[in-house]
C-alpha cells in the first residue's frame, strides 16, 4: 500500500516539540559562544539573507535584534552581490545567512562576498557539513534533523528558536521562557480544530493573512505554505499595511486569517479586526482564547507564551491547515509541483 498523502509533512510537524527539546539541548554551547563573539564585534548593523521559508525566519530575527540589541536590520538583496556584482563597504556590518540546506548557491556566494567585503559572517543552517557553514566566519546548526518534504516544517521553527537563543544570549536576557516550549508545541501539534477549518476552506481559492510585529513573518510563512502545497492565492499583509489600501479587496468571499498574539502585536491588531468585522469579513484567528472574540473561526493557541517567542508555536496550526487543505483537495502537499528542497539561484 503507497504512504498517504502528506505522511512525511505530517510526520515532521509531529516531530516539532522534540526538535525544540533538542535545541534547547544542544544549542546552548554553540549559541553563548556565537554571542560572546558577536558581542566582542560590536557590530553597527545588520544585513540579514535567507530564501523561502527562511527567508521569513530572516524577518523575524530583524524584530527580534532591532528591539532586543538596538540594531538597525536590513534584509539583503544578493543579486547586488552576485548578479550586480557590487562591492559595498561592509566593515562594522554582521551579515546573517539562514537556510536550511546550506546549498543555495546564492546565499553561498553572496555571504562569500561579504566577508570579502569586511562583513562579520553567520550562517544559520540545518546543515553544518554545507558550503554555506563553510563560506561563513561562523556558523549555529538548528538541529532540526533531516527534513524530507518538501515543504519546510520542523527546520522553519529550529531556526525561529536558534535566533531567539542567539539574540537573548547576545543582550544577557533570560532564556528560561524557552524551556516551556516544548509543552506549547505538543499543545499546537495535538489540537483538534484544524479539520474543522480546513474543511470550511477546503474550496477557498484566495486568502488574506495578516498580522503585527514579532507574529507578521508567521502571516508570511503561513501564506507560503498555502500557496506551495494548496496552490490558492494567498496574500500576506502586515495589518498597518492592510488597512493601507488591500482592505478594499476584502469581502465575505475572501476569509483572513489573523495571527493575533497576547502582547503589544495583539493589541496593536484591535483596530484591524474591527475594520475586518465591519467589512463582514471571514476571520480565523490564530489566537489564544479571550482575543479577537468576533473572529468567525479559529485556531486556538496556548495562552502565557511571551510574544516575542509566540511565532514558533503559532506556524503549527497554520502549517496543519496547509497540509489538511491539499490533502482535502486530493494534492500531496509531500511533493509539491515544480518545487525542490534546494532552489539554486543566483
Amino acid at each position: 500500500m503507497s504512504p498517504a498523502r502528506g505522511h512525511l509533512v505530517r510526520s515532521e510537524i509531529a516531530e516539532q516539540p522534540a526538535v525544540a527539546d533538542r535545541v534547547l539541548t544542544a544549542a546552548g554551547g554553540e549559541v553563548a559562544r556565537v554571542a560572546g563573539l558577536l558581542r566582542d564585534a560590536a557590530p553597527r548593523a545588520v544585513l540579514l539573507t535567507a530564501r523561502g521559508t527562511s527567508d521569513h525566519a530572516a524577518l523575524y530575527a530583524k524584530y527580534l535584534l532591532e528591539i532586543g540589541l538596538g540594531l538597525p536590520c536590513g534584509l539583503s538583496s544578493t543579486s547586488t552581490l552576485t548578479v550586480y556584482e557590487a562591492t559595498p563597504d561592509l566593515r562594522g556590518v554582521l551579515w546573517i545567512s539562514i537556510s536550511q540546506s546550506g546549498g543555495s548557491p546564492d546565499l553561498v556566494e553572496s555571504t562569500a562576498a561579504a566577508r570579502r567585503a569586511g562583513a562579520t559572517t553567520l550562517a544559520v543552517t540545518n546543515n553544518p557539513g554545507s558550503a554555506l557553514a563553510q563560506a561563513a566566519e561562523h556558523h549555529l546548526d538548528v538541529h532540526a534533523g533531516p527534513e524530507l518534504a518538501v515543504a519546510a516544517t520542523k527546520s522553519y521553527t529550529a531556526q525561529l528558536l536558534t535566533l531567539w537563543l542567539l539574540a537573548t544570549t547576545w543582550r544577557g536576557g533570560d532564556l528560561a521562557p524557552a524551556q516551556a516550549l516544548p509543552g506549547f508545541l505538543e499543545q499546537a501539534v495535538s489540537a483538534t480544530d484544524v479539520p474543522d477549518v480546513a474543511a470550511r476552506y477546503r474550496f477557498v481559492d484566495r486568502l488574506v493573512l495578516t498580522a503585527r510585529g514579532y507574529s507578521y513573518p508567521t502571516a508570511r510563512e503561513a501564506a507560503l505554505k498555502l500557496m506551495e502545497t494548496s496552490y490558492l492565492s494567498a496574500q500576506a499583509f502586515s495589518a498597518a499595511d492592510l488597512m493601507h489600501g488591500p482592505l478594499a479587496m476584502v469581502d465575505a468571499d475572501r476569509p483572513v486569517v489573523a495571527v493575533v498574539p497576547q502582547g503589544r502585536g495583539g493589541d496593536a491588531m484591535a483596530p484591524v479586526l474591527d475594520a475586518l468585522r465591519d467589512r463582514g469579513a471571514d476571520v480565523c484567528a490564530v489566537a489564544p482564547a479571550g482575543l479577537a472574540p468576533d473572529a468567525t473561526v479559529r485556531l486556538a493557541l496556548p495562552g502565557g507564551m511571551p510574544e516575542e517567542l509566540a511565532p514558533v508555536v503559532q506556524i503549527v496550526p497554520l502549517q496543519r491547515l496547509a497540509l489538511e487543505m491539499a490533502v482535502a483537495r486530493g494534492l500531496d502537499p509531500d511533493a509539491p509541483r515544480g518545487l525542490r528542497k534546494v532552489t539554486e539561484t543566483r
